[in-house]
């Protein structure tokens, strides 16, 4: 079975992809560069003939660079352009096999998980119309009860009667009122069963346990908005083959599965080699290689093999180097990109360019409360400015210091509207000042607040 991805990238040049990653990510065009390359490599790959297409391996990325410098952010934004499947896990939240700990196969265990709720997401937006219809007239049974039986006249009222609560519902007028629907629950005597290492055991014998024990129907009384997300929910379940499902989104995730490494250099051992067993550092880059390279994973919806998972790794590699990390591992990392710090004139454009911008979320969630912010272009560079110099003063969190800095300066707005501001709210560069003079004063202080 040939699988692609849910975008088709046949128009999507890798400047095209760079040019969607620049609406969220300023800068680092070299890690851009790099993983536009490794997507349209997945959009490649699989239009080559399947001998060919199995011996073509993803180039993995090892992202280096201090924190908030858009790592995470660039990994994200690809996955949800291209629709794929991506997990984004700390490397420092695993342990070696038979330790207290998650083992590095239970990330790809969550990325099927992942896969099967986009798969699920997308036979509903497939179904979302016909899926409507049902429940809108479920809702109206449960509203308007059908008649038993009745003469033509009556029957004619009835259904006069049943077009007007329809058109009332689709005006959300029963929003509030409260119906009573009938769910089934599955009846599992045993719960949760755990191995000495903390994951759980395989959850195929949780599955097979559940044929064994008949469904308990429950009457659940909610309000209609509730009582439709619940209907839906059950017509998606009775329209879709969930073990289709399941093995659609194993092949998804095999094909175009990406995975992002976070903190990988916490794991780096740093010379320390020798000084007893390491669970959490080499211990885990051993743990990790296999399924890096390419193994059968075993997964509660059938084994799954890695060796076309896209591993997206990023570290600061303050304390250590990469070349820290043992050499299978590094081997098969063969593309390593440095991002570069961010200076102020990159925190300007990140206020002011990205779509996700701080100044946007403000501006919008004051919004709600009839405030309409307006920051001067004078204020944005005093908060650059001063989110730039406190880097340099204190640690260097990257773009992370502008949401510390709005906060601060916000703070008082957001905590009196809407009771004592309304209406325009303008932020010029005095305010700004105001807000932070103290903090900038006592440099001890703001090693606390900011």
């Amino acid at each position: 079975m040939e699988v692609r991805p849910p975008l088709e990238l046949d128009g999507w040049s890798c400047r095209a992809i760079v040019a969607q990653l620049d609406r969220w990510v300023i800068g680092q065009a070299q890690a851009k560069r790099a993983v536009a390359i490794a997507l349209r490599n997945r959009w490649r790959r699989l239009r080559l003939p399947p001998a060919l297409r199995a011996e073509v391996i993803p180039n993995n990325i090892i992202m280096i660079g201090p924190t908030g410098v858009g790592k995470t952010e660039i990994a994200r934004r690809l996955a949800q352009l291209a629709g794929l499947p991506f997990l984004k896990v700390e490397a420092t939240k695993f342990t070696e096999k038979g330790y207290v700990g998650r083992d590095v196969d239970s990330m790809i265990r969550d990325l099927v998980e992942s896969a099967i709720a986009l798969v699920r997401r997308q036979r509903e937006s497939t179904l979302h119309e016909e899926i409507g219809r049902t429940v809108e007239e479920r809702l109206i049974d449960l509203l308007f009860p059908p008649l038993a039986a009745a003469d033509p006249e009556r029957q004619q009222r009835w259904e006069r009667s049943r077009e007007k609560i329809r058109q009332q519902l689709r005006d959300g007028v029963f929003e509030e009122r409260e119906v009573t629907i009938v769910e089934e629950q599955e009846r599992i005597p045993i719960a949760n069963i755990f191995t000495a290492a903390g994951e759980e055991m395989d959850a195929a014998f949780g599955e097979g346990l559940k044929g064994l024990f008949p469904k308990q129907r429950l009457e659940r009384t909610m309000p209609v908005a509730q009582a439709r997300r619940r209907l839906q929910e059950q017509e998606l379940d009775r329209r879709v083959d969930a073990e289709r499902v399941a093995q659609e989104a194993i092949e998804l995730v095999e094909q175009g599965g990406v995975v992002f490494l976070d903190e990988i250099d916490k794991i780096a051992s740093r010379g320390e080699r020798g000084a007893g067993p390491d669970v959490s550092r080499e211990g885990v880059q051993r743990d990790l290689l296999p399924v890096v390279e390419g193994c059968t994973v075993t997964t509660k919806h059938g084994p799954l093999r890695t060796d076309h998972i896209l591993f997206i790794a990023a570290g600061a590699f303050h304390m250590s180097k990469p070349s820290d990390l043992i050499p299978e591992l590094q081997g098969r990392f063969p593309v390593r990109v440095e991002l570069e710090s961010l200076a102020e004139a990159d925190f300007v454009r990140i206020l002011q360019e990205t779509d996700g911008s701080l100044l946007r979320q403000y501006e919008a969630l004051l919004g709600v409360d009839g405030v309409q912010l307006a920051f001067t272009p004078e204020a944005v560079l005093e908060v650059a400015s001063t989110a730039a110099e406190l880097n340099r003063r204190l640690v260097n969190i990257g773009a992370r210091r502008l949401q510390t800095v709005l906060a601060q300066v916000l703070d008082p707005l957001l905590f009196d509207a809407p009771e004592g501001v309304s209406g325009k709210v303008s932020v010029d560069e005095k305010v700004v000042r105001e807000r932070l003079a103290a903090l900038l004063r006592d440099e001890d202080l703001s090693r606390y607040i900011l």
